[in-house]
């Protein structure tokens, strides 16, 4: 997946969310900028005809299959329907339709794209009272994840099953953790023993019903939009089948190594405890789930070369990974 969005790709892009305007009704005045360029690409679009704002999520080819897209979507309706999260509604075009087809003129795959309305504020200030936002996330997390557990799957329901082999296996879907940037063979086989201990504890741990299921997969801090008061949760792409206490780890992404992480995993604890329980079996795990995820994002890091991120931290967040797995199999992690 190296290599997806060089400059030529983001402009034929441009020009394939361009020419779609009419089918969310915007007009041809409407302003087109780039938000972001990661798994997928996202569009800011605003119409200074009518002031509407939307969000366009385009998405990578190959990555999620239209079912897929239609599945994350029905959870997101129902989530919103039962009051569980405030999160962006998904904006149906003209023919009613929530997702829709991008094609290009000049012969580049089409892609899937959803519209979503803008919603105001950031993500969390990373100098600010990160503990506060934290401990409302955790109570966030335990309602979406007791919604989980009760709401039934609709007919044909399909969302990618985040477990040991979909993230490091042979078939990982983020590519091989070896091709991690920069990593020495030293650092490998000090990851493959934190692999073996990770497998070992999550065997003993197990996936049954209660600690293993629809979860959002992916709560890092750019998926949070603090306004005034309220803390919103945004982008369930890469949401899926996978254990409860993963989602701790995915709010923690990038920052795993940060001094203030057991604070910010206090306040996580006590926010989800006001409203689920959480056995000593549940909190022994967490330190492997963010190692587990801390190793897969090396991986992605690699498989997305392309993306600003990756370019700014590659190697010096693989060095971190390595350092992060020695304290776990120290024991001195979290």
């Amino acid at each position: 997946m190296s290599g997806a969005y060089p400059p030529e790709v983001v402009a034929e892009l441009e020009r394939m969310v361009i020419a779609a305007l009419p089918r969310w009704s915007l007009s041809p005045r409407t302003d087109v900028s780039v938000l972001n360029l990661s798994e997928n690409a996202t569009f800011a679009l605003s119409d200074p005809d009518d002031g509407r704002e939307l969000v366009l999520r385009v998405h990578r080819v190959g990555y999620s299959s239209a079912g897929e897209i239609r599945s994350e979507l029905a959870w997101i309706e129902a989530l919103k329907m039962d009051r569980v999260v405030d999160t962006a509604t998904p904006v149906a075009g003209r023919d009613g339709e929530l997702l829709q087809t991008l094609a290009s003129v000049t012969g580049a795959p089409s892609r899937h794209a959803v519209a979503f309305a803008r919603l105001p504020g950031a993500a969390p200030d990373p100098g600010g009272d990160m503990a506060r936002w934290f401990d409302r996330l955790g109570e966030v997390t335990a309602r979406m994840h007791a919604h989980s557990r009760g709401w039934p799957l609709p007919p044909g329901f399909r969302r990618k099953r985040w477990d040991l082999d979909s993230m490091v296996g042979p078939a990982a879907f983020w590519g091989s953790w070896r091709d991690a940037i920069g990593l020495t063979p030293a650092g490998s086989t000090i990851i493959e023993a934190a692999l073996r201990l990770i497998e070992r504890r999550l065997a003993r741990y197990g996936s049954r019903p209660d600690r293993f299921g629809l979860v959002h997969a992916d709560l890092h801090l750019a998926n949070l939009l603090v306004h005034d008061s309220q803390l919103r949760i945004i982008d369930f792409d890469d949401c899926g089948f996978s254990w409860f206490m993963y989602d701790f780890a995915t709010a923690v992404s990038f920052i795993e190594h940060q001094p203030n992480v057991p604070e910010l995993l206090a306040a996580w604890i006590e926010g989800y405890r006001r409203v689920a329980l959480l056995s000593d079996d549940d909190l022994a795990e967490i330190p492997t789930f963010v190692i587990l995820r801390r190793i897969l994002l090396s991986a992605w890091f690699a498989s997305h070369s392309e993306v600003p991120m990756a370019q700014q931290m590659g190697e010096s967040y693989t060095d971190g990974t390595v350092e992060l797995a020695e304290q776990l199999l120290s024991g001195t992690f979290l």
